[in-house]
């Protein structure tokens, strides 16, 4: 009989060890994940508590006190197991007073073990700890089933349940029910040794049902991975097919922008050139008509023609000025002293100026040479003027005022128009440089665009501000020249 007790304390030492390895194989595999060490470590100690039972006879004594110690950790483990489930666990202070139980239980049951006739008194410290440490086990897994209502949690509150049960039936009879007077481990009644191993056989079914547990929480996350790789796969799928539909808009959208850039060019062109033309048609008529009466004289001959020669040389500067904007080829710059074409413009637009009663504040510095085109920098200044002087007719301001302001420092020069009509709209601010963008009800949004494309040609830059007192201010920096 007592060979047959070893041989079965070896058997579920083994069983533990196939538990404890695939316990630690899923802890190696998933702690990141969260699973806790408190279950692999509770099934290895297990084990070496069935082994120290199973060989103890054949060595020492002592084996008996590692093994029922080892045995109430391996309980004491879950209840650390089941808290960390709930998100509760023990604080250093509280872990550390708790681990001085089985510290207390080894000492005390190791002194039993050398009194003689104490085997019931060593049962009973051992099962009540036990019982005490299996309500608390039943206590956190009810407090966890609220959360995770699953089989496998019923069935371990239900094994944990029957174990007690069977724990509590083997003190009773230990204590108060059995005959046999001299009786220890290996040799105990039939019925003291029944309860012994349905206690074992339930302890394994908690650590199987343990495994268990693990198992179809690994399985769950894999299914809510693969869950959503399919969705992410299929959401990918339809950001695929929202991408291309973005980009055939975008498509359709750069088309259509060609297509009207290409009539606002035209338009530009057209507007452009209508001044120099309807001059030259002017002329024409005017030598048809002279001609026809017959009374043209050389002198106003010469000079209509002279008149209609310098019209035809603006219409092939401005559709060369406007075809290298537009093209990589050499854009012909050379030096130009920038107080003398603002003057150039200011002769102009003067008749216009005084027409709608503004004043012109000039503040120019001496000498200030940048490197262009001057015909492209022309249409930059003329187009601001124009720009500030429709802004001020727009506007009901008495006192109409544009400020031009050039200077230089280490690297720029730095040329300013400004007036003190209304400004520009806020809704307008962040796109006054796009292209066929415009705050007109007649323009047609090419004039800031086009400056801009010239400006940035020659390695300079214009932005707008808002002028002191109100009004718009736009400035323009170019590399100066020496």
């Amino acid at each position: 009989m007592e060979l047959a007790n070893q041989i079965f304390f070896i058997a579920f030492s083994l069983i533990g060890l196939g538990l404890f390895l695939s316990a630690l194989y899923q802890y190696r595999v998933s702690a990141a994940s969260g699973l806790s060490i408190y279950w692999p470590l509770s099934v290895g100690i297990f084990s070496l508590s069935s082994f120290s039972f199973g060989i103890a006879l054949w060595t020492h004594n002592f084996l008996l006190t590692v093994a029922n110690t080892s045995f109430i950790v391996s309980v004491f483990l879950l209840i650390f197991l089941y808290r960390s489930w709930n998100q509760r666990p023990f604080t250093k202070i509280q872990a550390v007073l708790l681990w001085l139980i089985p510290v207390f239980i080894a000492f005390l049951y190791d002194y039993l073990r050398v009194t003689p006739d104490t085997f019931k008194h060593r049962v009973a410290l051992i099962t009540i700890t036990q019982e005490l440490f299996l309500i608390w086990q039943i206590w956190e897994l009810r407090k966890y089933y609220k959360v995770d209502p699953t089989i496998v949690v019923r069935w371990l509150i239900f094994l944990t349940a029957f174990t007690l049960f069977g724990e509590i039936l083997r003190t009773l009879w230990i204590l108060f029910g059995s005959t046999q007077t001299n009786f220890f481990l290996y040799a105990q009644d039939a019925l003291a040794l029944t309860l012994l191993w349905i206690g074992y056989g339930s302890t394994i079914l908690v650590y199987v049902a343990l495994n268990s547990f693990y198992l179809e929480k690994q399985i769950r996350k894999e299914n809510q991975i693969a869950n959503a790789l399919k969705s992410t796969t299929e959401e990918n799928k339809k950001i695929t097919e929202l991408l291309k539909e973005k980009e055939r808009l975008i498509y359709g959208l750069m088309k259509a922008n060609k297509t009207a850039a290409t009539g606002a060019l035209s338009a530009s062109i057209a507007h452009e050139l209508n001044q120099p033309l309807g001059a030259s048609n002017l002329n024409i008529q005017f030598l048809k008509m002279n001609l026809e009466k017959g009374v043209l004289n050389p002198d106003l001959g010469k000079e209509v023609l002279d008149s209609l020669e310098e019209d035809n040389k603006r219409a092939a500067a401005i559709v060369k000025s406007l075809r290298s904007i537009f093209t990589e080829i050499d854009s012909n710059a050379e030096e130009v002293e920038l107080g003398k074409l603002i003057d150039k413009f200011l002769e102009i637009v003067k008749p216009e100026l005084k027409s709608r009663n503004i004043q012109i504040q000039l503040q120019v510095d001496d000498e200030l040479r940048i490197r262009v085109n001057s015909s492209e920098i022309e249409q930059v200044i003329l187009n601001l003027l124009n720009n500030a002087i429709q802004a001020l007719a727009n506007a009901g301001t008495l006192q109409r005022r544009i400020v031009i302001e050039a200077a230089k420092d280490e690297h720029f020069i730095h040329l300013s128009i400004s007036d003190n009509g209304a400004g520009v709209p806020i809704e307008f601010k962040s796109q006054l440089f796009e292209l066929l963008s415009t705050t007109k009800q007649t323009g047609m949004g090419l004039g800031l665009w086009l400056c801009k494309h010239i400006v940035t040609r020659y390695g300079g830059s214009i932005r707008h501000e808002d002028a002191i007192g109100g009004g718009a201010r736009f400035v323009v920096e170019l590399p100066s020249v020496g």
